[in-house]
């Protein structure tokens, strides 16, 4: 493996590359059906999707828009939320969860998180509910689902809709049950470094709830039900485009050998690195996790990063800054130690070389270079 090859943007362009030589006749035939179709947006590859995804899920719909994002802002528009509301989430996340709530004009409202699996923890949940809450959004982070069933029960003894953010989670599952199918509505991500990655930006939101399919269908065309006629506002332009819709289809049905590939890797560095002093991802009790990341954690993390950048080895840090202590949050007010475990975990984080594409032979140098690491600290 060359140095470029393992600097940190470049591990994603590489595996992205063998993916698509892997894979190239199917995506260019993907590609030339749009193109002969004669219909380039909202038409027959959209609808196949949306129909396949679904089915996927055991669900009723899925509503295909532009990104990830905006299937957060559609999915709590949809909902119903905005202005003057508080939507319950945590902070150990991209920002893109948060600045959904805030681009609806919600306020929102964090919990901590379990130190051992970094998801939230919904026993701090019912003491946050305030008169204003109106939505819980848990994130179903780096690959494994948020303990669903007690924070059903929660949002049952509140009459709280559920939207589960889905982002890094495709085909994860608690206790046999996917990932998107116990909330009202899940949000899903299709960038290109997903799971299950479109060859740009691609996003959807699934429901069994028929008004909040009616809902989202009008949210991402304007507001509108026909043409030219706006029957309701906000709307927006966030259609799915038909090229992406039309490969992810096609790599839907692959979606299981790529979290399969995953999984190996996951178990090549769990049997490795155990007894380092790394702290290795926990797997919560019920969980299928897909490793969409794998996060490790360590008290000298900048040595630790530092010694694998001379390695050739660039580590990512998902994610350095909790949301609540960035400066684009400032205003909601949350001091230092407000989340102790959240702020914690940001100073320790990082995260291994991940994509079903890394050979065995590349991640032997990963684990060789890190224990290398870890000797000399």
């Amino acid at each position: 493996m060359s140095g470029a090859a393992r600097n940190g943007t470049t591990q994603y362009v590489w595996g992205y590359l063998r993916e698509y030589e892997a894979e190239r006749d199917d995506v260019l035939a993907a590609v030339d059906a749009v193109f002969g179709s004669g219909q380039l947006v909202l038409g027959p590859a959209v609808a196949g999707f949306e129909e396949a995804f679904a089915a996927w899920h055991g669900v009723a719909h899925c509503v295909g828009v532009d990104n990830g994002t905006n299937a957060l802002v559609l999915g709590l528009r949809a909902l119903g939320i905005g202005a003057g509301d508080e939507v319950i989430t945590v902070s150990n996340t991209a920002a893109p969860t948060v600045v959904a709530i805030d681009q609806v004009g919600a306020t929102p409202v964090f919990v901590d998180v379990h130190e051992d699996t970094y998801l939230m923890d919904v026993g701090q949940v019912e003491a946050a509910i305030t008169p204003r809450t109106r939505a819980l959004l848990p994130v179903h982070l780096y690959g494994q689902c948020v303990d669903l069933e007690a924070l059903t029960a929660v949002a049952d003894r509140h009459g709280l809709p559920i939207l589960e953010d889905c982002a890094q989670a495709h085909g994860a599952r608690r206790n046999g049950v996917l990932a998107g199918t116990t909330g009202r509505a899940a949000a899903f991500s299709f960038y290109p470094t997903k799971v299950l990655g479109a060859y740009g930006d691609a996003g959807a939101v699934l429901t069994s709830d028929p008004e909040v399919d009616a809902n989202l269908r009008r949210l991402r065309y304007y507001g509108m039900e026909k043409v030219y006629h706006v029957v309701s506002t906000p709307g927006y332009n966030s259609r799915i485009d038909e090229v992406q819709a039309a490969i992810l289809t096609r790599k839907l049905t692959r979606l299981d050998d790529y979290v399969a590939g995953r999984r190996a890797i996951a178990a090549r560095y769990a049997e490795a690195l155990g007894g380092t002093g790394l702290v290795l991802p926990a797997l919560a009790p019920g969980n299928d996790h897909v490793y969409y990341v794998y996060v490790v954690r360590h008290p000298l993390r900048e040595k630790v990063v530092e010694g694998m950048r001379e390695h050739g080895v660039q580590l990512n840090i998902s994610y350095p800054w909790p949301v609540h202590r960035q400066t684009g949050f400032a205003h909601l007010g949350l001091g230092e130690g407000s989340l102790p475990v959240t702020e914690r975990l940001a100073g320790e984080i990082f995260s291994l070389p991940m994509y079903p594409s890394l050979t065995v032979g590349e991640q032997d140098h990963v684990i060789e270079s890190l224990l290398d690491v870890l000797d000399r600290l």
